[in-house]
């Protein structure tokens, strides 16, 4: 899917989410909230496999981004999905930055928007792979 990065976790949903919700806190950024949708699907009477959405960000990377092009607030915060295909196999995804760049037609900021992606990277294989 383009835009979409999305790579395999040696690990269950809970403990992925966990492990990313650690590591971003630990890189100094908030987290703002998890969304267990799997848990909404259950109280509304659906079915849906493990798939949970974390929202995190820091304001120093966000805001030259929202202030080069104040429309990239619609994908910011960051956000990262766990999720469990139809086979068991654990997935964490999340927005090229670069993309996200592209779609607002933000400028004048590429190194922001390349340390972003390099850290989503970096957050995601670690709480994905020992």
């Amino acid at each position: 899917m383009e835009g979409l990065i999305t790579i395999e976790s040696e690990f269950g949903p809970k403990e992925t989410i966990d492990r990313l919700d650690t590591d971003i806190r630990a890189q100094g950024m908030r987290v703002f909230a998890r969304i267990d949708q799997s848990q909404l699907a259950a109280a509304a009477g659906l079915e849906l496999r493990p798939t949970m959405l974390i929202i995190f960000g820091n304001p120093r990377g966000g805001t030259p981004l929202m202030q080069a092009s104040q429309t990239v607030g619609i994908d910011l915060p960051l956000k990262a999905l766990v999720w469990q295909d139809s086979s068991g196999k654990t997935w964490v995804s999340y927005n090229d930055t670069e993309c996200l760049a592209k779609r607002h037609g933000i400028t004048g900021v590429d190194q922001v928007v390349r340390m972003m992606n390099l850290a989503l990277g970096a957050l995601a294989a670690k709480a994905a792979r020992n």
